[in-house]
């Protein structure tokens, strides 16, 4: 849905009007008197901010320089509204992160103009970037089948951990946005088993200490694999791919990392891989019952896994028992990795 929402800000109800009289035909419009207002009001993620520069207490440069700082409405293009003559004023406003001036008394069709302009810029720029998004998860997905060939993981595993791990996320109290993230990054915590020979990853016996040192490193390589991208889904694939098998105590690889050192996602993908590891049948293996991996996990706490998250994974075990039962009705083989467990999340499980 396209967002035409536009926050409108000075202290002079007289200039409100004359502005929102302009606008209110073509626009969804909300209201804000001063600049703490106007912070809380863009919390409601309007597409364009038209903001008084002169007023009492916090000026309008200063509520830019704010909601510029504040990654949840760093993107909201800004209007300044003044009646400052051009030079330095212009200047200040557009280093404080405004896209354009419009100068009192305002004139209400090059209003119109303007705020138009400036709307249908920010909707093509989001358009661009969900083309994009959308491409890269399109390579993710292709990225997760390749590595398939390469290891005896069903599609499905890996698309029901991911699952595992938004859930998790979400009882976490990370943000939707985020949980969908970790989401779509979590399959490809193993892509680096593309660099590991045949001989060991397909091994069926148990591996020598050279050998396991060779798999120890596919979390390096898929590191090395997704890294380098100004993608967001990829850098946190990245992040996750190097840390998954990092453990609390420090005792984990590649890196050894500790504690809160080892980054969020990837002690998240750590319980939740580790889980659907020991419920899933393999060719070497039975699946464990529920209740003994269950009794794994909460075994490592402090120790494999953060003993924070360990107690988010037993709080919220019953929605990741849904989970798995959704998967139980599904074949080993998903080719649509990014819909399978969106819709899942989204059926309420969180």
């Amino acid at each position: 849905m396209i967002n035409n929402l536009i926050l409108l800000v000075d202290d002079e109800p007289i200039n409100l009007r004359a502005v929102g009289e302009a606008l209110k035909e073509e626009y969804p419009l909300i209201f804000a008197r001063n600049g703490e207002e106007a912070l809380n009001r863009a919390q409601q993620n309007p597409a364009l901010i038209v903001l008084d520069v002169l007023m009492p207490g916090m000026d309008g440069f200063e509520v830019c320089r704010r909601l510029k700082a504040d990654p949840k409405t760093a993107e909201i293009p800004v209007i300044f509204m003044t009646q400052l003559d051009g030079g330095g004023s212009e200047t200040t406003g557009f280093e404080a992160g405004g896209v354009d001036f419009l100068t009192k008394p305002i004139r209400p069709a090059l209003v119109r103009a303007r705020v138009a302009t400036h709307i249908a810029l920010r909707n093509h720029i989001l358009a661009l970037e969900s083309l994009a998004s959308n491409r890269t998860q399109e390579i993710v997905d292709r990225l997760v089948r390749a590595s398939r060939f390469k290891d005896d993981d069903s599609s499905v595993h890996v698309v029901r951990m991911a699952s595992y791990a938004a859930v998790i996320a979400a009882e976490a109290g990370l943000p939707p946005e985020r949980c969908d993230l970790l989401r779509r990054a979590a399959p490809m915590h193993d892509i680096g088993k593309l660099g590991i020979p045949d001989s060991i990853l397909l091994k069926p016996g148990s591996l020598s200490e050279s050998e396991w040192q060779q798999m120890r490193r596919h979390a390096l390589l898929g590191a090395e694999i997704l890294a380098g991208s100004e993608s967001e889904l990829l850098q946190t694939a990245a992040s996750i791919a190097n840390h998954h098998h990092e453990r609390w105590d420090g005792s984990g690889y590649p890196n050894a990392l500790k504690g809160e050192a080892i980054p969020l996602e990837g002690r998240i993908v750590a319980i939740a891989d580790v889980f659907d590891a020991l419920t899933m049948k393999r060719p070497f293996k039975d699946p464990w019952p529920f209740d003994k991996a269950k009794a794994e996990i909460l075994a490592g706490r402090g120790s494999q896994f953060d003993p924070g998250l360990v107690d988010l994974f037993d709080t919220c075990f019953p929605r990741i028992q849904r989970v798995a039962n959704h998967f139980a009705g599904l074949n080993n083989v998903v080719t649509d990795f990014s819909s399978v467990s969106r819709e899942l999340i989204r059926g309420a499980l969180l």
